[in-house]
């Protein structure tokens, strides 16, 4: 038997004993109509089971058994929510590996990473769990007699909707502030990847009254269910800039609040004083090649000055042939695949556009040749130089592993050009200049900014972007608050 072969049984094996219904009300249901859907793995190309798929009928049964459970659980003292929680945590914590192997199979990313995935998550739902003591109001002085004073309250049943290229991650780290303050909570994963929030929800589930916790997998049935359904008070979105106008449209006639994390077309700038070897480090890193650059906040346009530009690229070319696209459960894997062939097909077509249009390739632009990887839809680092701002490659989210390289020499010029896209979710500045640096960061229109650092996200600092890359932050106390809704209460005391 080849290795190829054998891992096909191993990812198989990995997640046959993983439920495949949905999970609301404290239970496990079939769908209404009976609908189940295939789950794929991106990597090798072959099935790894069916799923149940949540049609209308089964987002209103457990919209309204989340309903009835929020008014049990937002009465739950905020301190006992917060060691359930913490229980939460612990079960990431103890199921990391399992749960990061799940999410290698099912999404393509390298198990060395998707466990830090789960670390992450499980830091953010005790981050959130740490703060239910400061879900306050405040009182409002009003004179003798009086007292006037706000209440920070639920907002009812709130829906995420997650993406695909960190499952586990988004369905753990987006649970902690709506259940903290709360809320209850259905999460619908990506239709490509569910199966990692399945298993979430049958670890976590019963920790929770019935129908506190949700996991919903279906398509856009599904999605449009919930974003419309009249006793869902908020829908968090971590998608595309398309799907994120449609749920703040569909939203519109309830009135709902949205999160939305959408795209990013984000800007590396490099000036002339910067080290050329921190800049070519900081640029790999923010591409986010381990997950083939299916990641919003990667910085796809590296913006190098004149002075330092040959000797980065060099740097950079080097650093990206050297990064192997491997089969994603192997613990030895670099570099994962992308989700699906329609994403493979999509960045392909960028490439040509990219040649096309007149950039220079050089670095990758194919799938690598490896017998092993010939059914997974791998392709590997790409690197184009002597981009224009105005090339479709320059301007467009490709959401894969392509890099465009730029020459600048004016900084004026420069600063057009990172700023004339429709995005603006992070920036990254590399300067030994403390003044360049706070300048830059002040004139890039963009909400998350590194300075001499790249894709790494903190706990308590917001995230989110400027433009058409979302709307609200998240990450942070900001997120918490969003969770919650304003009261005022005047009282006179003469009555």
């Amino acid at each position: 038997m080849s290795d190829a072969s054998q891992q096909t049984i191993d990812q198989r094996e990995l997640v046959a004993s993983i439920p495949r219904e949905l999970y609301y009300s404290g239970g496990w249901h079939a769908a209404a109509e009976g609908a189940r859907t295939d789950v794929w793995s991106p990597s090798t190309g072959q099935s790894l089971g069916k799923v149940a798929w949540a049609g209308a009928e089964d987002v209103d049964r457990a919209v309204r058994a989340a309903h009835a459970a929020f008014f049990q659980w937002r009465d739950v003292k905020p301190l006992e929510r917060a060691k359930i929680l913490r229980e939460v945590a612990a079960l990431l914590r103890r199921h990391g590996r399992e749960l990061a192997l799940i999410d290698a199979a099912d999404c393509g990313n390298p198990i060395a990473e998707m466990i830090n995935d789960s670390a992450i998550g499980a830091a953010s739902v005790e981050y959130f769990a740490g703060l239910v003591s400061e879900v306050r109001g405040s009182t409002i002085p009003m004179g003798p007699g009086v007292l006037n004073y706000t209440l920070r309250e639920p907002l009812g049943v709130i829906a995420r909707i997650n993406a695909f290229n960190h499952p586990l991650l988004f369905a753990a780290m987006r649970t902690g502030a709506p259940l903290a303050t709360g809320n209850t909570l259905i999460v619908k994963p990506p239709e490509q990847a569910p199966l990692s929030s399945l298993r979430f929800a049958e670890l976590v589930g019963p920790l929770f009254p019935p129908g506190v916790f949700s996991v919903l997998p279906g398509g856009r049935e599904c999605g449009a269910a919930l974003t419309t359904h009249p006793l869902v008070a908020k829908v968090g979105l971590i998608g595309s800039v398309p799907t994120g106008k449609a749920i703040m449209r569909a939203s519109a006639d309830s009135l709902k609040k949205v999160a939305l994390e959408l795209g990013g077309k984000n800007a590396l700038i490099a000036y002339p004083d910067a080290n050329p070897d921190k800049v070519a480090a900081g640029i790999i890193r923010g591409m986010n090649f381990t997950w083939c650059g299916q990641s919003c906040g990667s910085t796809s346009r590296a913006f190098v000055h004149e002075a330092i530009h040959d000797a980065v690229l060099e740097r950079v070319v080097a650093a990206a042939r050297a990064i192997k696209p491997g089969i994603p459960t192997e613990q030895s894997t670099m570099m994962g695949s992308l989700i699906s062939k329609e994403q493979f097909d999509k960045v392909m077509r960028y490439i040509g556009y990219g040649v096309e249009d007149g950039a220079r390739l050089v670095a990758g632009g194919k799938s690598p040749q490896d017998a092993h990887l010939s059914k997974g839809f791998f392709i590997e680092p790409t690197i184009f130089a002597d981009v224009t701002p105005k090339m479709r490659i320059a301007r467009e989210e490709i959401f894969g592993p392509v890099l465009s390289v730029f020459r600048w020499t004016d900084e004026a010029e420069m600063l057009q050009a990172v700023n004339d896209v429709e995005y603006g979710l992070t920036a990254s500045i590399w300067t030994r200049d403390l003044a360049t640096a706070h300048r830059t960061a002040a004139r890039v229109e963009a909400g998350y900014v590194w300075i001499n650092s790249s894709s790494a996200h903190y706990l308590g600092a917001p995230f989110g972007g400027y433009k058409q890359s979302g709307v609200g932050r998240e990450e942070s106390i900001e997120e918490l608050m969003d969770a919650t809704q304003i009261k005022n209460v005047h009282v006179e005391f003469d009555a």
